[in-house]
């Protein structure tokens, strides 16, 4: 087993965690793979997490007491190395704490423990962020899965996402350097069910404070992948139009409006993390056929 992976097995499942990024980079349920398989010519992860960002922050920087921090898009816990702190079997807990190259973007004492729970048709990921310091931290969190499309054969065409509840059908575009617009798009709902061509990813589709808090990507067979949240209020259906995967997105906040001050505090939905506190979230993906 390398090094820098963990495996994880329950009944016929099996699932592979690397320890950059704490990322599932295999699913599989009955020898079929779930995930993207990272192919670099399209996207090179497969279902990165997302902090202490979501999205792009304007300027490539954050500001945190009238100082400027480096911040890439979506954090840099998608490139950090985890600690492997214990695994059982179907289960593992995997930690990432502050240090000293982390301060340089991110001024604050944390730990993220993230625990990866596989069954038989789903892999669970339950994420704890603990503020370690003396003052309010500001933080978001997101998971940004990618499966195969077609799922499950078929035409790309056929598939569809379909959501819990009925969702507003208004998105902000994205704007340059991957802000979000105060400008909006139609998201091209009927009812619930989002249909799927590649022609609608010219950007990614943003639902902000959404109603939902499961939706699912289902082949026309009625193969689905299903996806649950806990304390993640948005939720992104993104692709790119010439790729073969579809990435399902959860977020506690998102990228700055291109309006934004920069301020970290400021930043809209951000959560603002009293000292000693701990912020808890989870992500289940269920396969059905």
């Amino acid at each position: 087993m390398p090094a820098d992976t963990i495996h994880l097995t329950a009944s016929d499942a099996k699932a592979e965690i690397a320890l950059r990024g704490a990322e599932p980079v295999r699913w599989q349920v009955g020898g079929r793979d779930l995930l993207w398989s990272r192919d670099p010519a399209h996207w090179p992860y497969s279902a990165p997490i997302l902090f202490p960002t979501v999205g792009a922050s304007k300027g490539g920087i954050v500001t945190v007491a009238d100082r400027d921090y480096p911040m890439a898009q979506h954090g840099f816990a998608r490139i950090s190395t985890f600690e492997l702190v214990e695994q059982d079997g179907g289960s593992a807990r995997l930690r990432l704490v502050e240090t000293e190259e982390t301060r340089a973007h991110y001024p604050f004492a944390f730990r993220l423990d993230i625990v990866a729970s596989l069954t038989g048709t789903s892999l669970s990921l339950a994420f704890e962020v603990e503020n370690c310091g003396h003052d309010a931290m500001p933080y978001a969190l997101g998971f940004h899965p990618a499966f195969p499309w077609p799922l499950a054969g078929a035409d790309k065409s056929s598939h569809s996402v379909v959501f819990a509840a009925q969702e507003r059908s208004a998105a902000p575009e994205i704007a340059p350097g991957g802000l979000l617009a105060r400008r909006t798009r139609e998201i091209p709902l009927q009812g619930r069910t989002l249909p799927l061509t590649p022609e609608i990813f010219t950007e990614a589709l943003v639902v902000l404070d959404a109603r939902s808090r499961d939706f699912a990507f289902v082949a026309p067979g009625g193969e689905r992948v299903a996806m649950t949240m806990e304390s993640f209020p948005h939720l992104a259906v993104w692709s790119r139009p010439d790729a073969p995967f579809l990435s399902l997105e959860a977020w506690t906040g998102h990228a700055d409006w291109e309006d934004a001050s920069g301020e970290l505090a400021e930043r809209a939905s951000m959560i603002l993390l009293g000292p000693d506190k701990i912020g808890r979230h989870a992500v289940t993906m269920t396969w059905c056929e």
